[in-house]
């Protein structure tokens, strides 16, 4: 089975290379972790221009119709930039539920500004540290109105809607659509590892919301979404990890000690050998990851999870490894290696920690078993 992409994506990926080379230089993620800014506004606008914001939305809906891989590969591009803009959470799940759970109705009012970039979203779905469970969601929908605390929500501080999770009946979740312009939300940043990428607390307040399609979805279902979302976040994580790779290359080639490029001590190559190890093996699940989705397989759960922890352990390590072969410099602000690590270590807890997404994949691997039995 061939899981490269075609001679039409890899151009796309040039493009989309050349264009975030051009737009989306390091400077531009420095001036926001320089400033109060939650995002580039300009860098966001010229991406929605580009169509990427589209990509897997309906022509019906004035989005491109195009695939999940096409969606991949912005991903990883998007992911080698450090790009500090809302591309995951309007994208890859807001997107993606009012597709996945939305009324036709819902789909024609919203998806045409989502797929233009006028329109930014996000997912309310934590509301205190640990994994959010159907069980332990607090936040109620009641008679068109929502009332409780969302937090950490990325991306809350700019997003015009949010798909927001409810406590619904036993082994379910409602999800409310919120207008969060009303006056009864209120929105406090909160404070991460990664400003470049915003995060808030939102606070709902008896806010007016509408049910997202019939309102209340099995878990199951609304997990499938999230494992949806998992497989071009794994590329995002996978672009951070080889630009961290490639960062460190060019240093180790570049920096002298005791007269030779310090690339040619063993310690220096083995630092970078177990990094491209890594980043091989988040790549090749990254692909069977990209697959799955695609192709509505089946098997998503098992390759979605599979993807993330890879591509957790990589862009995580790669980053790490990154600042080590800078030295001493590496840790300073004026270097760029920051920017990897911090983007590295925010996108590790999106949508669930490496532990979650480990025992998702335990569970897919015993229900594959039992099917096969």
């Amino acid at each position: 089975m061939n899981f490269e992409f075609s001679e039409e994506q890899l151009m796309l990926r040039e493009q989309a290379r050349g264009f975030l080379k051009q737009e989306c230089s390091p400077s531009v993620t420095r001036s926001v972790l320089d400033s109060d800014k939650h995002f580039d506004e300009s860098l966001w606008q010229k991406v929605a221009e580009m169509g990427w914001t589209a990509t897997t939305i309906p022509e019906e809906y004035g989005g491109l119709g195009l695939g999940y891989y096409e969606l991949a590969i912005i991903a990883e591009e998007l992911g080698r930039a450090v790009a500090p803009i809302p591309f995951s959470s309007s994208v890859y799940l807001a997107t993606e539920a009012i597709m996945a759970f939305g009324s036709s109705a819902q789909k024609n009012k919203w998806l045409p500004g989502l797929a233009s970039g006028e329109v930014i979203g996000t997912l309310a779905l934590s509301e205190r540290s640990g994994r959010a469970t159907s069980e332990n969601l607090s936040v109620a929908c009641e008679d068109g109105l929502v009332t409780g605390n969302k937090s950490p929500v990325a991306d809350g501080m700019i997003a015009n809607i949010a798909v927001v999770a409810c406590k619904g009946s036993a082994g379910h979740v409602q999800l409310a659509l919120v207008d969060l312009a009303q006056d009864s939300v209120d929105r406090t940043t909160v404070t991460t590892l990664d400003p470049s990428r915003g995060h808030a607390s939102i606070s709902l307040a008896k806010t007016s919301a509408e049910p997202l399609g019939e309102g209340e979805v099995g878990w199951s279902a609304f997990e499938a979404l999230l494992d949806r979302a998992a497989v071009p976040m794994a590329w995002e994580q996978l672009g951070i990890a080889d630009m961290a790779l490639e960062q460190a290359c060019d240093y180790a080639k570049q920096r002298f000690a005791f007269g030779r490029a310090i690339g040619s001590f063993q310690a220096i190559k083995h630092k970078l050998a177990g990094m491209y190890v890594k980043n091989s093996l988040a790549r090749s699940n990254a692909y069977h990851g990209v697959w799955a989705l695609a192709s509505g397989s089946n098997s998503l759960q098992l390759a979605a999870s599979t993807a993330r922890v890879a591509a957790t352990q990589a862009s995580l390590f790669a980053a790490q490894e990154n600042i080590q072969t800078h030295g001493g410099m590496g840790f300073t602000w004026e270097f760029d290696c920051q920017f990897y690590y911090r983007r590295a270590k925010m996108l590790s807890l999106a949508l669930g920690s490496e532990r979650h997404w480990q025992h998702r994949l335990v569970s897919a691997l015993q229900h594959n078993h039992a099917d096969a039995a």
